[in-house]
């Protein structure tokens, strides 16, 4: 029997469809352990202090919390791409315009993979507070945010009191009332 004849084919086909169920199985096998670490790496909790943020904002003025204390903070985490980024967008600047004067401060942090997109958006959004673009998600991996959007609303002393994951109008008044009770 030579190589061309249809038995030979179907070996040589039969042989690539066991390396790739080998191969496919173990890549399940790792994507399997690398969501278990991934799921061992503790996000931030409430009544945790909050991390640095340590970025500059699309002005290049430096973003940090350190030299925010003493202000209720809710640093925010959402994508252009989010449909429930877009809702809490107004939500948030009308928030920031109401508490502004009272010490509150709203920083949004972008997690797009390319920062082309976040201008635009906040000009179209009319958003006014701070917008930092998280290349790299280096700061979403300090706080590790569960969801999109996910917003962490910040005492005076730095500590994470809510944790708000996803966004539905609802939410809005809860946030408010959150952001009031901290600024008394």
């Amino acid at each position: 029997m030579d190589a061309s004849s249809p038995i030979s084919a179907m070996k040589t086909a039969g042989s690539a469809a066991r390396r790739f169920r080998r191969v496919f199985a173990s890549s399940l096998g790792l994507a399997a352990l690398l969501a278990l670490v991934a799921g061992t790496a503790s996000a931030l909790d409430k009544g945790a202090r909050s991390p640095e943020l340590g970025a500059k904002d699309l002005t290049g003025k430096p973003v940090n919390l350190s030299t925010l204390a003493g202000k209720v903070v809710i640093v925010d985490f959402w994508a252009t791409w989010c449909a429930p980024c877009k809702e809490e967008m107004p939500v948030l600047e009308r928030l920031y315009q109401k508490y502004k004067g009272r010490g509150l401060v709203v920083v949004g942090v972008s997690v797009d993979e390319e920062g082309g997109n976040v201008a635009p958006f906040i000009k179209k959004m009319k958003v006014s507070f701070p917008i930092v673009h998280d290349q790299g998600h280096k700061i979403a991996d300090r706080f590790k945010p569960p969801k999109m959007p996910s917003s962490y609303v910040i005492d005076r002393k730095g500590i994470v009191r809510y944790i708000h994951e996803g966004f539905h109008a609802k939410d809005a008044a809860a946030l408010e009332a959150e952001v009031s009770a901290l600024l008394k």
